[in-house]
């Protein structure tokens, strides 16, 4: 099994486990992770997902001696490439990064909306080393993560850089000790998916999609959605719960 998913209180942990490969990912685990994204939208216990990879690399990216093989790229019909960043799960995903992810693997992690690393992780997109572009969400996402300066010296050089510099540039959440990334990134799940899964899939969605709405216009667009919450069961309970002095219990509507 090329990808595993395990569900308890809340959290999803999807884990590349081709570690005898660097987690590169063929057309196979592609599918399977979009399977496993399908699954995390699908499911009214889980409010949140944490993404990581299995031995000590998160994952290598295109698995090119199995397309030498094949000539199947990793891309699939609804999520696109690896089978996730063209169209990323509806609910938050944490990347969980140990070790390097360079190209395709760093690409797949800015398709995450947050990032837990370990101190000696490295990001980089060397596509244009090799005659290529990141097309894969790298040239389209890092500008938006980062200055564009600096997301531009990162496109042209093919250099990587650490945990600490993507931290400082805002890239990453949380730097943390080397082979705790999962368990750091599982904590900050937690967090997460304490809150009411109808506020946090909708705030989630608001940030994705207003980004480029005429700031005159963005009250009026956000209000069905935030009304919507505002409506809900959750709201009602979270304003009980804290009157009460209890913690809430969500039904997820």
């Amino acid at each position: 099994m090329s990808v595993r998913f395990i569900a308890e209180d809340g959290i999803a942990l999807i884990t590349l486990d081709r570690p005898e490969v660097r987690n590169a990912v063929d057309k196979p685990t592609a599918d399977a992770i979009s399977s496993a994204l399908d699954e995390l939208d699908a499911r009214a216990d889980i409010t949140v997902g944490v993404l990581a990879g299995s031995g000590t690399v998160f994952s290598a990216g295109m698995d090119l001696k199995a397309f030498s093989a094949t000539r199947e790229r990793p891309v699939t019909e609804q999520r696109g490439a690896f089978g996730i960043v063209q169209q990323p799960s509806a609910k938050p995903l944490i990347a969980a990064v140990e070790g390097k992810a360079l190209g395709g693997g760093f690409e797949i992690a800015l398709a995450c909306d947050l990032i837990v690393a370990a101190d000696d992780a490295k990001f980089g997109l060397p596509e244009v080393k090799r005659g290529l572009v990141a097309a894969a969400g790298g040239v389209l996402r890092l500008p938006r993560r980062i200055p564009r300066t600096i997301a531009m010296e990162i496109v042209l050089t093919g250099g990587p850089i650490d945990a600490p510099r993507a931290a400082d540039l805002g890239l990453i959440n949380r730097v943390v000790p080397s082979g705790t990334a999962t368990e750091q990134a599982l904590e900050l799940a937690r967090l997460i998916a304490a809150n009411a899964p109808l506020a946090v899939r909708t705030a989630k969605r608001l940030v994705d999609e207003s980004g480029d709405w005429p700031f005159t216009e963005a009250f009026a667009r956000q209000a069905p959605y935030t009304d919507a919450v505002r409506s809900s069961k959750d709201a009602d309970e979270g304003a009980r719960a804290f009157v009460e002095k209890r913690a809430p219990v969500w039904l997820g509507a």
